[in-house]
Parts: C-alpha cells; sequence; structure tokens
C-alpha cells in the first residue's frame, strides 16, 4: 500500500486525473470524422377543402329609399360579397323572399300588413336578367379567386303607387359550391 502511494501520490494522481478529464471533454467537444451516412424522405401534406362564405363582409341592402306615390321604374343596388376557395365553382341564388304568396321570384314584393309593393331583382344593370333560385337557369354563377369577390343586386320597383307607409321584405341569398 505504501508503494502504492508512493508511486501513485495524491499530487501525481491529482494530475492524471485531471488530464483525463481534459481529454475527455475535449473527445466530446471534437467533431469525429463521419465515415457513413444514411437518408431517408418523408411527405409534408395539407388537404385544403372547398369552401365560400357570403355573409362577410355584410351584404348591402336594396334600398329603395323614400318615393312618391307616383315614381315609377325605382331603380337602387344592393351588393353581396363572395369568397371562395380559389378555382371552387360556385352558384349564388336569391329566394323570392317573404312576400310573395308562394308565387316564385316573378311574386316579390315589399309588404306593410296586407299592403304589398312589388318589386324585381336582377342580375344585370340593365335590369332584364331576373336573378331567382333555379340553378342554371335564373342564378347566378362564379369560381373562387381567394379574395372578396362583389356582386351587384339590381332592384326596381315598377310602381310604388301603394299606401303611405314603410314596406319590408327579406330575400335569402345562398351559394351553392
Amino acid at each position: 500500500m505504501t508503494r502504492f502511494k508512493h508511486l501513485f501520490g495524491k499530487h501525481l494522481f491529482g494530475k492524471r486525473l485531471s488530464a483525463i478529464v481534459l481529454l475527455a471533454a475535449f473527445g466530446l467537444v471534437a467533431n469525429p470524422a463521419w465515415a457513413q451516412t444514411a437518408t431517408t424522405t418523408f411527405q409534408v401534406q395539407i388537404t385544403i377543402q372547398s369552401s365560400c362564405t357570403i355573409d362577410d363582409p355584410a351584404p348591402t341592402d336594396v334600398d329603395f329609399g323614400s318615393q312618391p306615390s307616383s315614381a315609377t321604374n325605382v331603380d337602387a343596388i344592393g351588393q353581396l360579397n363572395v369568397n371562395c376557395t380559389p378555382g371552387t365553382d360556385y352558384v349564388i341564388a336569391l329566394d323570392d323572399g317573404q312576400n310573395s304568396g308562394g308565387g316564385g321570384v316573378g311574386a316579390r314584393a315589399m309588404a306593410n300588413g296586407a299592403d304589398l309593393v312589388t318589386y324585381q331583382l336582377y342580375s344585370d344593370a340593365g335590369r332584364t336578367t331576373i336573378w331567382g333560385e333555379t340553378l342554371g337557369t335564373d342564378t347566378v354563377a362564379g369560381t373562387g379567386t381567394g379574395a372578396v369577390q362583389a356582386y351587384p343586386v339590381y332592384g326596381r320597383v315598377p310602381s310604388a303607387s301603394a299606401p303611405a307607409a314603410s314596406y319590408l321584405d327579406v330575400v335569402t341569398a345562398t351559394i351553392s359550391f
């Protein structure tokens, strides 16, 4: 044991331990020369579903304003805003409103109680193409761009000859895609 202490004294043993620790530290930090490699591949994916909105931003009402009862062919314009996934085909339909009495889009009317004021909605500025709800017949078709697309809704009251009052109808716009 004495001989062991003499050969590996405290002083010498401490220096060797320090050297070993130092060499180990360099071994961990140093970059070994890699002799071989292996590779693999993997996929990165997403599935985009078609979507459309017709209410953001909110539509602009077709407001005929205040008119004398003698007014004819009173025109107004509202707007629908559609936002669909790019490349998505869609169709916009307008129903006949709440006051058509089952007569379809040809019988649209604003009501105040039992009193009615007839009107019509069109998809063109010339007010020749009625905008209805029969797909492929009187609806408006488009293709999404990923941005909001504005669609004017052209309205006309052929005659304001009705009792003095405020008249209202609610039309539902539906987008199919």
